[in-house]
């Protein structure tokens, strides 16, 4: 009892009494079992943190910043990735609620994830929604600007005279697509041109997987002569069709996009991005849910929205 007690932090223990049992289980490289405090304290420590894309370096920075804000407060994260999968994004939410995590942090793939954060609503497991709205559900979310941050991009291009801009989009059944495109419409009607949803064309985040549709946007009578990719997965797809064709940017076609890379500025500082904050969407996603799960948060859910910064670079050009 007086082990269990020092172990969990509870009841009246004398301070040289818990230096005595401590030391006993360093000395005998003690570990506590987990499972068989969890089920007398009614709580694992441990959090879930579900992303759509492991090899797109803004969920990976994400990551980072959930792991570090879960390590400061004493919990433990599980990982898992949807790659953008419905049905695998389903797998892991049974693995969720297997598993009995004391919260998750949820990045869903689309609004058609609001069956699988219901389920978590129904087993009571406190969860907070990352990136992207799914309409039907209230919760903490943490967002960024998708709106502004495209509309500047555009403007950006616009600025450079550029009059003929594509928009290479993610799913509209994605609520940053959604945003995305509205901001691209929104610099396009600001500057008194009219959009040309010819000149859209749309795709999972993933990856630029149909390299048709660039041939039929290049085809166009008047082609654009500049592209704007939804996400940084996007644009390295779009960018290495367009070498393919023989095509140079920003010589040939200049290319903005959301969403920066790990480092960018230390090697090659080539993309025109609209950077998001991306360690701050994890480790405040993770202080938003940790305050949830222990009672410290307002009953009312709190909605963070994130700015984004436009950074200027070589990739594209004034026509």
């Amino acid at each position: 009892m007086t082990v269990s007690r020092v172990i969990n932090n509870t009841g009246r223990i004398s301070e040289a009494t818990r230096k005595r049992v401590r030391k006993v289980m360093e000395e005998l490289h003690y570990i506590p079992n987990s499972m068989a405090r969890s089920l007398v304290l009614q709580k694992t420590k441990i959090l879930s943190l579900l992303i759509t894309d492991i090899t797109n370096p803004f969920y990976t920075t994400i990551a980072r910043g959930a792991e570090d804000a879960a390590k400061r407060s004493g919990y433990r994260l599980l990982f898992g990735n949807s790659d953008e999968d419905y049905v695998k994004e389903r797998d892991y939410v049974d693995m969720i609620l297997s598993t009995r995590v004391d919260g998750v942090l949820f990045a869903p793939t689309g609004d058609q994830s609001l069956e699988h954060l219901q389920q978590l609503q129904k087993h009571n497991i406190p969860f907070v929604v990352l990136d992207r709205e799914v309409p039907g559900i209230e919760a903490d979310v943490v967002l960024g600007d998708s709106k502004e941050g495209a509309r500047k991009l555009v403007e950006h291009l616009i600025g450079l005279g550029h009059k003929r801009i594509a928009l290479i989009n993610g799913s509209q059944d994605v609520s940053t697509a959604r945003l995305r495109y509205l901001g691209y419409r929104e610099a396009h009607t600001l500057s008194g041109m009219a959009p040309d949803d010819t000149l859209v064309a749309h795709f999972s985040y993933r990856d630029f997987h149909d390299e048709s549709a660039l041939d039929a946007l290049l085809g166009l009578a008047s082609p654009p002569t500049a592209i704007f990719a939804a996400n940084n997965m996007l644009a390295v797809g779009v960018i290495q069709a367009l070498r393919k064709r023989g095509l140079q940017v920003p010589r040939d076609i200049s290319v903005v996009c959301f969403d920066d890379f790990v480092h960018a500025e230390a090697i090659n500082p080539f993309l025109t991005v609209a950077a998001q904050p991306a360690y701050q969407f994890g480790s405040l996603g993770m202080q938003l849910l940790i305050e949830r799960i222990e009672g410290e948060a307002a009953r009312e859910q709190r909605k963070l929205i994130l700015p984004c910064e436009l950074l200027i670079r070589a990739s594209t050009r004034a026509v």
